[in-house]
Protein backbone atom coordinates (compact mmCIF):
# COMPACT_ATOMS: atom_id res chain seq x y z
CA UNK A 1 0.00 0.00 0.00
CA UNK A 2 1.55 3.32 -0.89
CA UNK A 3 -1.20 5.51 0.29
CA UNK A 4 -1.70 7.13 3.27
CA UNK A 5 -4.69 9.69 3.52
CA UNK A 6 -6.75 6.24 3.51
CA UNK A 7 -6.22 2.93 5.38
CA UNK A 8 -8.43 0.47 4.41
CA UNK A 9 -6.88 -2.21 6.97
CA UNK A 10 -7.32 -0.09 9.59
CA UNK A 11 -11.14 1.12 9.03
CA UNK A 12 -11.98 -2.74 8.07
CA UNK A 13 -9.91 -3.92 11.87
CA UNK A 14 -12.50 -0.53 13.31
CA UNK A 15 -15.13 -1.99 12.26
CA UNK A 16 -14.19 -5.89 13.27
CA UNK A 17 -13.39 -4.36 16.49
CA UNK A 18 -16.88 -2.36 17.26
CA UNK A 19 -18.23 -5.47 16.28
CA UNK A 20 -16.46 -7.92 18.82
CA UNK A 21 -16.96 -4.96 21.61
CA UNK A 22 -20.39 -4.68 21.21
CA UNK A 23 -19.98 -8.91 21.33
CA UNK A 24 -18.59 -8.53 24.43
CA UNK A 25 -20.38 -6.10 26.30
CA UNK A 26 -24.16 -8.32 25.15
CA UNK A 27 -22.26 -10.58 26.85
CA UNK A 28 -21.60 -9.06 30.08
CA UNK A 29 -24.72 -7.88 30.23
CA UNK A 30 -25.92 -11.21 30.20
CA UNK A 31 -24.27 -12.80 32.58
CA UNK A 32 -24.50 -9.75 35.03
CA UNK A 33 -28.29 -9.81 34.43
CA UNK A 34 -28.88 -13.60 33.98
CA UNK A 35 -30.95 -12.89 31.00
CA UNK A 36 -30.35 -13.44 27.28
CA UNK A 37 -33.04 -11.27 26.65
CA UNK A 38 -32.28 -7.63 27.84
CA UNK A 39 -33.89 -5.33 25.37
CA UNK A 40 -36.08 -5.69 22.69
CA UNK A 41 -32.94 -5.93 19.89
CA UNK A 42 -31.97 -9.33 21.77
CA UNK A 43 -34.88 -11.10 20.55
CA UNK A 44 -38.46 -9.15 19.31
CA UNK A 45 -40.08 -12.45 18.78
CA UNK A 46 -38.59 -13.79 22.45
CA UNK A 47 -39.51 -10.77 23.98
CA UNK A 48 -43.40 -10.83 22.83
CA UNK A 49 -43.79 -14.33 23.84
CA UNK A 50 -41.75 -14.01 27.13
CA UNK A 51 -43.58 -11.11 28.36
CA UNK A 52 -47.16 -12.92 27.73
CA UNK A 53 -45.59 -15.78 29.95
CA UNK A 54 -44.52 -13.06 32.77
CA UNK A 55 -48.19 -11.84 32.41
CA UNK A 56 -49.52 -15.40 33.28
CA UNK A 57 -46.64 -16.03 35.90
CA UNK A 58 -48.40 -12.51 37.87
CA UNK A 59 -51.95 -13.67 37.77
CA UNK A 60 -51.10 -17.09 38.66
CA UNK A 61 -49.60 -16.09 41.47
CA UNK A 62 -52.24 -13.38 42.35
CA UNK A 63 -54.70 -16.66 42.05
CA UNK A 64 -52.77 -18.91 44.33
CA UNK A 65 -52.45 -15.72 47.04
CA UNK A 66 -56.30 -15.17 46.38
CA UNK A 67 -57.38 -18.86 46.86
CA UNK A 68 -55.30 -19.50 50.13
CA UNK A 69 -57.06 -16.35 51.68
CA UNK A 70 -60.01 -17.33 50.70
CA UNK A 71 -59.40 -20.83 52.08
CA UNK A 72 -58.86 -18.41 55.35
CA UNK A 73 -62.26 -16.88 54.93
CA UNK A 74 -63.90 -20.30 54.65
CA UNK A 75 -62.02 -21.88 57.41
CA UNK A 76 -62.87 -18.91 59.61
CA UNK A 77 -66.93 -19.55 59.13
CA UNK A 78 -66.46 -22.96 59.61
CA UNK A 79 -65.08 -22.97 62.85
CA UNK A 80 -67.54 -21.09 63.98
CA UNK A 81 -70.41 -23.25 62.14
CA UNK A 82 -68.93 -25.69 64.08
CA UNK A 83 -69.51 -24.68 67.76
CA UNK A 84 -72.89 -23.56 66.94
CA UNK A 85 -73.10 -27.18 65.91
CA UNK A 86 -72.43 -28.36 68.79
CA UNK A 87 -74.91 -25.74 70.68
CA UNK A 88 -77.47 -27.09 68.80
CA UNK A 89 -76.55 -30.74 69.63
CA UNK A 90 -76.41 -29.91 73.40
CA UNK A 91 -79.79 -28.05 72.51
CA UNK A 92 -81.65 -31.00 71.37
CA UNK A 93 -80.18 -33.43 74.26
CA UNK A 94 -81.57 -30.63 76.91
CA UNK A 95 -85.03 -30.89 74.73
CA UNK A 96 -84.78 -35.07 74.58
CA UNK A 97 -84.23 -34.97 78.72
CA UNK A 98 -86.89 -32.15 79.10
CA UNK A 99 -89.68 -34.52 77.49
CA UNK A 100 -89.48 -37.10 79.66
CA UNK A 101 -91.34 -34.92 82.39
CA UNK A 102 -92.82 -37.60 84.44
CA UNK A 103 -89.61 -38.00 85.67
CA UNK A 104 -88.57 -34.32 85.60
CA UNK A 105 -89.51 -31.81 88.36
CA UNK A 106 -90.31 -28.52 87.31
CA UNK A 107 -87.40 -26.57 88.68
CA UNK A 108 -85.00 -29.40 86.19
CA UNK A 109 -87.17 -28.08 83.28
CA UNK A 110 -86.48 -24.87 84.43
CA UNK A 111 -83.02 -25.47 84.62
CA UNK A 112 -83.02 -26.69 81.75
CA UNK A 113 -84.83 -24.17 80.14
CA UNK A 114 -81.69 -21.79 81.02
CA UNK A 115 -79.17 -23.61 79.33
CA UNK A 116 -81.25 -23.59 75.90
CA UNK A 117 -81.84 -19.78 76.48
CA UNK A 118 -78.01 -19.63 76.70
CA UNK A 119 -77.03 -21.45 74.29
CA UNK A 120 -79.32 -19.45 71.66
CA UNK A 121 -77.66 -16.45 72.56
CA UNK A 122 -74.66 -18.19 72.15
CA UNK A 123 -75.45 -18.79 68.50
CA UNK A 124 -76.47 -15.28 68.20
CA UNK A 125 -73.80 -14.12 69.33
CA UNK A 126 -71.26 -15.81 67.00
CA UNK A 127 -73.50 -15.22 63.94
CA UNK A 128 -73.12 -11.52 64.46
CA UNK A 129 -69.49 -11.33 65.88
CA UNK A 130 -68.07 -13.80 63.18
CA UNK A 131 -65.72 -11.52 60.72
CA UNK A 132 -62.65 -11.61 58.55
CA UNK A 133 -60.97 -8.71 58.16
CA UNK A 134 -63.88 -6.82 59.50
CA UNK A 135 -66.53 -7.66 57.47
CA UNK A 136 -68.99 -10.14 58.73
CA UNK A 137 -69.77 -13.76 57.69
CA UNK A 138 -72.51 -15.27 59.32
CA UNK A 139 -75.10 -12.67 59.94
CA UNK A 140 -76.23 -12.50 56.20
CA UNK A 141 -74.04 -10.21 54.06
CA UNK A 142 -72.55 -12.64 52.10
CA UNK A 143 -76.17 -14.37 51.06
CA UNK A 144 -77.81 -13.51 47.95
CA UNK A 145 -80.28 -10.69 47.52
CA UNK A 146 -83.41 -11.68 45.51
CA UNK A 147 -86.33 -10.40 44.27
CA UNK A 148 -89.97 -11.01 42.84
CA UNK A 149 -90.27 -14.31 44.88
CA UNK A 150 -94.09 -15.68 44.88
CA UNK A 151 -94.40 -17.06 48.14
CA UNK A 152 -97.74 -18.60 47.01
CA UNK A 153 -95.24 -20.66 44.80
CA UNK A 154 -91.59 -20.59 46.79
CA UNK A 155 -91.72 -21.88 50.03
CA UNK A 156 -88.13 -21.74 50.69
CA UNK A 157 -85.24 -20.12 48.66
CA UNK A 158 -81.67 -20.84 48.95
CA UNK A 159 -79.10 -19.45 46.35
CA UNK A 160 -75.95 -20.96 47.30
CA UNK A 161 -73.78 -19.63 44.64
CA UNK A 162 -74.77 -17.20 41.43
CA UNK A 163 -71.98 -15.59 39.40
CA UNK A 164 -73.15 -12.20 38.46
CA UNK A 165 -70.83 -10.65 36.31
CA UNK A 166 -70.12 -6.94 36.67
CA UNK A 167 -72.99 -6.81 39.22
CA UNK A 168 -75.70 -7.67 36.19
CA UNK A 169 -79.16 -8.76 37.82
CA UNK A 170 -79.34 -12.75 36.95
CA UNK A 171 -82.88 -14.38 35.98
CA UNK A 172 -84.25 -17.01 37.32
CA UNK A 173 -87.00 -18.74 34.83
CA UNK A 174 -88.33 -21.97 36.27
CA UNK A 175 -90.76 -23.18 33.77
CA UNK A 176 -92.65 -26.53 34.81
CA UNK A 177 -92.39 -29.94 33.01
CA UNK A 178 -94.50 -32.34 35.92
CA UNK A 179 -96.33 -31.30 38.97
CA UNK A 180 -95.23 -33.65 41.98
CA UNK A 181 -97.63 -35.71 43.88
CA UNK A 182 -97.82 -38.08 46.94
CA UNK A 183 -98.29 -41.26 47.19
CA UNK A 184 -102.24 -41.64 47.15
CA UNK A 185 -104.41 -44.42 47.75
CA UNK A 186 -108.72 -44.50 47.16
CA UNK A 187 -111.17 -46.23 49.73
CA UNK A 188 -114.77 -46.13 48.90
CA UNK A 189 -117.62 -47.61 50.78
CA UNK A 190 -118.51 -48.12 54.24
CA UNK A 191 -117.41 -51.22 56.26
CA UNK A 192 -119.17 -54.08 55.52
CA UNK A 193 -120.93 -56.79 58.56
CA UNK A 194 -117.98 -57.96 58.86
CA UNK A 195 -114.66 -56.48 60.80
CA UNK A 196 -112.17 -54.65 59.30
CA UNK A 197 -108.36 -54.88 59.97
CA UNK A 198 -106.15 -52.39 57.68
CA UNK A 199 -102.64 -51.78 57.49
CA UNK A 200 -102.00 -48.28 56.24
CA UNK A 201 -98.60 -46.94 55.90
CA UNK A 202 -96.21 -44.55 54.43
CA UNK A 203 -92.01 -44.28 54.45
CA UNK A 204 -92.70 -42.26 57.52
CA UNK A 205 -94.36 -45.07 59.32
CA UNK A 206 -96.83 -48.17 59.58
CA UNK A 207 -99.94 -48.83 61.93
CA UNK A 208 -103.14 -51.14 62.22
CA UNK A 209 -106.35 -49.81 62.58
CA UNK A 210 -109.31 -52.09 62.91
CA UNK A 211 -113.01 -51.14 62.25
CA UNK A 212 -116.16 -52.67 63.67
CA UNK A 213 -118.85 -53.80 61.17
CA UNK A 214 -121.08 -50.76 60.00
CA UNK A 215 -118.74 -48.10 60.68
CA UNK A 216 -119.17 -45.17 58.48
CA UNK A 217 -116.52 -44.37 56.10
CA UNK A 218 -116.13 -40.68 57.58
CA UNK A 219 -115.66 -42.56 61.20
CA UNK A 220 -112.79 -44.19 59.17
CA UNK A 221 -111.08 -40.60 57.65
CA UNK A 222 -111.25 -39.80 61.66
CA UNK A 223 -109.60 -42.75 62.62
CA UNK A 224 -106.81 -42.67 59.57
CA UNK A 225 -106.41 -39.06 60.94
CA UNK A 226 -105.73 -39.66 64.17
CA UNK A 227 -102.30 -41.55 63.70
CA UNK A 228 -101.27 -39.34 60.97
CA UNK A 229 -98.12 -38.22 63.23
CA UNK A 230 -97.29 -42.05 63.12
CA UNK A 231 -98.02 -43.16 59.37
CA UNK A 232 -97.66 -40.06 57.58
CA UNK A 233 -100.63 -40.49 55.76
CA UNK A 234 -103.83 -38.60 56.14
CA UNK A 235 -107.53 -39.11 54.66
CA UNK A 236 -109.68 -36.50 53.27
CA UNK A 237 -112.81 -36.40 51.23
CA UNK A 238 -112.84 -36.64 47.14
CA UNK A 239 -115.69 -36.63 45.39
CA UNK A 240 -117.58 -39.63 46.28
CA UNK A 241 -114.78 -41.47 47.59
CA UNK A 242 -111.68 -41.18 50.83
CA UNK A 243 -108.86 -39.77 49.94
CA UNK A 244 -105.48 -41.26 51.53
CA UNK A 245 -102.30 -39.04 50.89
CA UNK A 246 -98.66 -39.55 51.98
CA UNK A 247 -97.60 -36.48 53.78
CA UNK A 248 -94.73 -36.25 51.57
CA UNK A 249 -93.71 -35.91 47.81
CA UNK A 250 -92.08 -37.31 44.93
CA UNK A 251 -90.61 -40.95 44.55
CA UNK A 252 -89.27 -41.86 47.92
CA UNK A 253 -92.77 -41.35 49.47
CA UNK A 254 -95.48 -43.43 49.24
CA UNK A 255 -99.18 -44.91 50.34
CA UNK A 256 -99.98 -48.45 51.42
CA UNK A 257 -103.02 -49.79 52.36
CA UNK A 258 -103.51 -53.62 52.98
CA UNK A 259 -106.26 -55.57 53.90
CA UNK A 260 -105.51 -57.86 56.77
CA UNK A 261 -108.62 -59.28 57.84
CA UNK A 262 -112.10 -58.70 56.75
CA UNK A 263 -113.95 -58.62 53.57
CA UNK A 264 -114.16 -56.25 50.97
CA UNK A 265 -117.28 -57.94 49.32
CA UNK A 266 -120.18 -54.86 49.26
CA UNK A 267 -117.45 -52.96 51.37
CA UNK A 268 -114.62 -50.67 51.81
CA UNK A 269 -112.51 -50.65 48.40
CA UNK A 270 -108.87 -50.28 48.10
CA UNK A 271 -108.08 -49.16 44.99
CA UNK A 272 -105.14 -46.86 43.27
CA UNK A 273 -106.05 -43.91 41.46
CA UNK A 274 -108.02 -45.32 38.45
CA UNK A 275 -107.48 -48.68 39.52
CA UNK A 276 -109.54 -51.36 40.57
CA UNK A 277 -110.35 -52.90 44.06
CA UNK A 278 -107.64 -55.54 45.44
CA UNK A 279 -106.52 -56.56 48.89
CA UNK A 280 -103.17 -54.83 48.91
CA UNK A 281 -102.14 -51.04 47.31
CA UNK A 282 -99.07 -49.52 47.37
CA UNK A 283 -98.72 -46.21 45.19
CA UNK A 284 -95.60 -44.19 44.63
CA UNK A 285 -95.85 -40.80 44.40
CA UNK A 286 -94.02 -38.66 41.89
CA UNK A 287 -90.90 -35.96 41.99
CA UNK A 288 -91.52 -32.38 40.74
CA UNK A 289 -90.29 -32.15 36.67
CA UNK A 290 -89.23 -28.19 35.68
CA UNK A 291 -86.41 -26.77 33.28
CA UNK A 292 -84.13 -23.82 35.29
CA UNK A 293 -83.11 -21.02 32.86
CA UNK A 294 -83.15 -23.89 29.86
CA UNK A 295 -81.30 -26.22 32.08
CA UNK A 296 -83.51 -29.46 33.50
CA UNK A 297 -83.27 -29.21 37.30
CA UNK A 298 -83.17 -32.17 39.50
CA UNK A 299 -86.56 -33.09 41.60
CA UNK A 300 -86.84 -34.41 44.94
CA UNK A 301 -90.58 -34.55 45.77
CA UNK A 302 -91.68 -30.97 45.40
CA UNK A 303 -88.01 -29.28 45.87
CA UNK A 304 -85.82 -28.50 42.66
CA UNK A 305 -82.02 -28.36 42.75
CA UNK A 306 -80.53 -26.61 39.68
CA UNK A 307 -76.15 -26.87 39.82
CA UNK A 308 -74.96 -25.37 36.63
CA UNK A 309 -71.54 -23.20 36.24
CA UNK A 310 -73.51 -20.11 36.56
CA UNK A 311 -75.93 -20.85 39.26
CA UNK A 312 -76.19 -23.45 42.16
CA UNK A 313 -80.03 -23.02 44.21
CA UNK A 314 -82.31 -24.58 45.79
CA UNK A 315 -86.08 -23.81 45.61
CA UNK A 316 -88.33 -25.88 48.14
CA UNK A 317 -92.32 -25.34 46.25
CA UNK A 318 -95.52 -24.86 48.38
CA UNK A 319 -97.37 -27.82 48.43
CA UNK A 320 -100.33 -25.71 46.35
CA UNK A 321 -97.24 -25.12 43.76
CA UNK A 322 -95.73 -28.82 43.87
CA UNK A 323 -99.08 -30.10 42.75
CA UNK A 324 -99.84 -27.78 40.31
CA UNK A 325 -97.75 -26.46 37.29
CA UNK A 326 -97.33 -22.99 38.35
CA UNK A 327 -94.17 -21.24 37.12
CA UNK A 328 -92.32 -18.37 38.33
CA UNK A 329 -89.24 -16.01 37.47
CA UNK A 330 -87.50 -14.03 39.87
CA UNK A 331 -83.93 -12.18 40.08
CA UNK A 332 -80.89 -12.40 41.94
CA UNK A 333 -79.77 -8.78 42.25
CA UNK A 334 -76.59 -8.76 44.48
CA UNK A 335 -74.59 -9.97 47.24
CA UNK A 336 -72.51 -13.49 47.94
CA UNK A 337 -68.61 -13.66 48.11
CA UNK A 338 -66.51 -13.47 44.94
CA UNK A 339 -62.85 -15.26 44.75
CA UNK A 340 -60.99 -14.39 41.95
CA UNK A 341 -58.96 -17.50 41.78
CA UNK A 342 -57.86 -17.34 38.27
CA UNK A 343 -55.22 -15.99 36.12
CA UNK A 344 -57.58 -13.57 34.83
CA UNK A 345 -60.97 -11.62 35.84
CA UNK A 346 -63.61 -13.21 33.74
CA UNK A 347 -66.47 -15.96 34.91
CA UNK A 348 -64.20 -19.07 34.37
CA UNK A 349 -61.79 -17.49 36.80
CA UNK A 350 -64.53 -16.04 39.31
CA UNK A 351 -66.39 -18.38 41.82
CA UNK A 352 -69.44 -17.47 44.33
CA UNK A 353 -70.47 -18.99 47.60
CA UNK A 354 -73.93 -17.64 49.64
CA UNK A 355 -73.53 -17.71 53.22
CA UNK A 356 -76.90 -17.06 54.63
CA UNK A 357 -77.48 -15.83 58.27
CA UNK A 358 -77.21 -18.56 61.03
CA UNK A 359 -78.85 -16.38 63.63
CA UNK A 360 -81.68 -17.73 65.80
CA UNK A 361 -84.14 -15.88 63.79
CA UNK A 362 -83.32 -17.34 60.78
CA UNK A 363 -82.17 -21.10 61.79
CA UNK A 364 -85.32 -23.26 61.75
CA UNK A 365 -88.08 -24.73 58.82
CA UNK A 366 -92.75 -23.97 58.76
CA UNK A 367 -92.70 -24.90 62.41
CA UNK A 368 -91.12 -21.86 63.62
CA UNK A 369 -87.02 -20.84 64.36
CA UNK A 370 -84.89 -21.57 67.00
CA UNK A 371 -85.71 -18.42 68.52
CA UNK A 372 -89.40 -20.31 69.65
CA UNK A 373 -87.60 -22.51 72.13
CA UNK A 374 -86.60 -19.60 74.41
CA UNK A 375 -88.25 -18.91 77.58
CA UNK A 376 -92.05 -17.73 76.67
CA UNK A 377 -91.68 -18.69 73.29
CA UNK A 378 -94.02 -21.18 71.63
CA UNK A 379 -92.09 -24.15 71.66
CA UNK A 380 -90.05 -23.34 75.20
CA UNK A 381 -89.45 -26.59 77.40
CA UNK A 382 -92.31 -25.67 79.58
CA UNK A 383 -94.85 -26.02 77.36
CA UNK A 384 -96.39 -28.77 74.95
CA UNK A 385 -95.19 -28.48 71.63
CA UNK A 386 -91.36 -30.22 72.18
CA UNK A 387 -92.71 -32.76 69.37
CA UNK A 388 -93.20 -29.71 67.26
CA UNK A 389 -89.73 -28.33 68.57
CA UNK A 390 -87.71 -31.40 68.37
CA UNK A 391 -88.54 -30.44 64.66
CA UNK A 392 -87.65 -26.97 64.81
CA UNK A 393 -83.85 -28.05 66.39
CA UNK A 394 -83.46 -31.05 63.55
CA UNK A 395 -84.43 -28.71 60.62
CA UNK A 396 -81.49 -26.09 62.58
CA UNK A 397 -79.40 -29.00 62.49
CA UNK A 398 -79.93 -30.17 59.26
CA UNK A 399 -79.45 -26.25 58.08
CA UNK A 400 -76.06 -25.83 60.24
CA UNK A 401 -74.55 -29.26 58.79
CA UNK A 402 -75.46 -28.57 55.34
CA UNK A 403 -74.15 -25.05 55.39
CA UNK A 404 -70.43 -26.69 56.40
CA UNK A 405 -70.61 -29.47 54.08
CA UNK A 406 -71.37 -26.66 51.22
CA UNK A 407 -68.47 -24.55 52.86
CA UNK A 408 -65.99 -27.69 53.04
CA UNK A 409 -66.61 -28.70 49.93
CA UNK A 410 -65.50 -25.24 48.37
CA UNK A 411 -62.89 -25.67 50.32
CA UNK A 412 -61.63 -28.92 49.71
CA UNK A 413 -63.19 -29.51 45.91
CA UNK A 414 -61.97 -25.55 44.44
CA UNK A 415 -60.22 -23.68 46.40
CA UNK A 416 -57.11 -26.72 47.57
CA UNK A 417 -57.77 -28.15 44.10
CA UNK A 418 -57.36 -24.86 42.22
CA UNK A 419 -53.85 -24.29 44.74
CA UNK A 420 -52.06 -27.05 43.58
CA UNK A 421 -53.42 -27.07 39.98
CA UNK A 422 -52.06 -23.65 40.04
CA UNK A 423 -48.86 -24.33 41.10
CA UNK A 424 -48.41 -27.00 38.71
CA UNK A 425 -49.16 -24.41 35.77
CA UNK A 426 -47.03 -21.89 37.84
CA UNK A 427 -43.90 -24.36 37.46
CA UNK A 428 -44.85 -25.31 33.55
CA UNK A 429 -44.92 -21.56 32.48
CA UNK A 430 -42.07 -20.26 34.53
CA UNK A 431 -39.81 -23.11 33.02
CA UNK A 432 -41.66 -21.69 29.56
CA UNK A 433 -40.40 -18.45 30.46
CA UNK A 434 -36.98 -19.31 31.56
CA UNK A 435 -36.18 -21.40 28.48
CA UNK A 436 -37.07 -17.89 26.72
CA UNK A 437 -35.21 -15.45 28.00
CA UNK A 438 -32.87 -16.60 30.69
CA UNK A 439 -29.15 -16.70 30.09
CA UNK A 440 -27.36 -20.11 29.65
CA UNK A 441 -24.56 -19.70 31.60
CA UNK A 442 -22.21 -22.24 30.38
CA UNK A 443 -22.89 -20.97 26.49
CA UNK A 444 -22.57 -16.56 27.49
CA UNK A 445 -19.17 -17.74 29.34
CA UNK A 446 -17.77 -19.22 26.52
CA UNK A 447 -19.14 -16.75 24.10
CA UNK A 448 -17.40 -13.81 26.40
CA UNK A 449 -14.12 -15.54 26.09
CA UNK A 450 -14.23 -15.56 22.84
CA UNK A 451 -15.24 -11.95 22.52
CA UNK A 452 -12.47 -11.09 24.75
CA UNK A 453 -10.10 -12.80 22.30
CA UNK A 454 -11.65 -11.13 19.70
CA UNK A 455 -11.20 -7.91 20.90
CA UNK A 456 -7.65 -8.28 21.95
CA UNK A 457 -6.74 -9.89 18.62
CA UNK A 458 -8.36 -7.03 17.05
CA UNK A 459 -6.58 -4.21 18.94
CA UNK A 460 -3.35 -5.57 17.89
CA UNK A 461 -4.34 -6.51 14.07
CA UNK A 462 -5.39 -2.33 14.26
CA UNK A 463 -2.21 -1.12 15.87
CA UNK A 464 -0.35 -3.20 13.26
CA UNK A 465 -2.86 -1.90 10.77
CA UNK A 466 -2.33 1.59 11.81
CA UNK A 467 1.50 1.33 11.76
CA UNK A 468 1.30 0.64 8.09
CA UNK A 469 1.45 3.62 6.19
CA UNK A 470 4.36 4.58 7.97
CA UNK A 471 6.25 2.24 5.06
CA UNK A 472 5.70 5.42 2.87
CA UNK A 473 8.54 6.96 4.42
CA UNK A 474 10.93 4.59 2.69
CA UNK A 475 9.95 6.27 -0.31
CA UNK A 476 11.27 9.56 0.51
CA UNK A 477 14.57 9.25 0.79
Amino acid sequence: MSRINTNIASMNAISKLVANNSDLTTRLQRLSSGLRINTGKDDPAGLIASENLRSEIAGINSAIDNSIRASSVIATAEGALNEISALLIDIKSLLVTSANSGALSTEEVDANQLQVDSAINSINRIANATEFEGFKLLNGNKAYVTSSTDTSIIDDLKVNSAKLIDGAVMTIDVQTVDSAETGIVYLSGAVSTAQLTLQVGSNRGTTELTFAAGTAIADVRTAINAVVEITGVSACTSGAVTLLRSRDFGTNAYTSVEVLAGTQTGGTQVMKTYGTGTTTVKNIGRDYSATINGSAAVGDGKKLTIRTAMLDAEIDLTTAAGLSTATNTFYVTGGGADFAIGSKVDAIGLDSIGIQSVAPSQLGDSNGTLNTLKSGGANAMSGDNLYTAQRVVDAAIKDITTLRGRLGAFQKNILDTNVNSLRVTLENVTASESAIRDADFAAETAALTRSQILVQANTSVLSLANSMPQSVLALLG
